[in-house]
């Protein structure tokens, strides 16, 4: 796993071991950032589920302003990412729980231009993720949300302020962009 271009291009990134975290594949990412093309030059972005920072990472190698990094487990890995990366000064790295901080962002008025979110699998987390994306704040009017998860896992719901753009699949993994409804 490695920052693939930008200012910290080529640069490894760690991973915990064991299989509690699953770091989103170089070709994957490498996907992702060619479908967002420009989207990401000073955006502002939010991981959640940020694992070992991969993505915000990514982000902020091509250009964009901030990032903040949500995660419920260890976030030592993402410091020592965003350290290695020379990319710190624009990182605010969280250990809370994913829902409630996306509560407490959404009831601050907190809005970001790119949200990429890569929770569990079948643990239930991509509806609560959505459910709370469609509300007015979090994600911006004109922002996308990168939604990483399970082939198995439906996310058509009748959501009232978000549609899914696009979606691909990776083996197992799906890879849906989701931005709010035009008016």
């Amino acid at each position: 796993m490695r920052i693939i271009t930008g200012s910290a291009k080529g640069l490894q990134l760690k991973a915990p071991r064991g299989l509690n975290t699953r770091p989103t594949a170089d070709k994957v990412k490498g996907s992702i950032f060619n479908i967002l093309g420009t989207r990401v030059l000073d955006a502002a972005v939010l991981d959640l589920f940020a694992g070992t920072g991969n993505l915000g990472l990514e982000a902020l190698s091509r250009g964009a302003s901030k990032a903040v990094f949500i995660d419920n487990t260890s976030t030592v890995i993402i410091k020592e990412n965003a350290a290695h990366t020379n990319l710190l000064g624009k990182c605010d790295i969280c250990r809370a729980d994913v829902i409630r901080t996306m509560d407490k962002l959404t009831q601050q008025g907190q809005s970001f231009d790119l949200i990429f979110c890569d929770p569990p699998y079948n643990q239930g987390y991509v509806g609560q993720v959505l459910g709370i994306i469609d509300r007015p704040a979090l994600l911006h009017s004109t922002g996308i949300m990168v939604l990483e998860h399970s082939r198995h896992e439906s996310i058509d719901y009748p959501w009232k302020n978000i549609s899914i753009r696009r979606s691909e699949r990776y083996g197992e993994t799906m890879v849906s962009f989701i931005t709010k409804k035009q008016e």
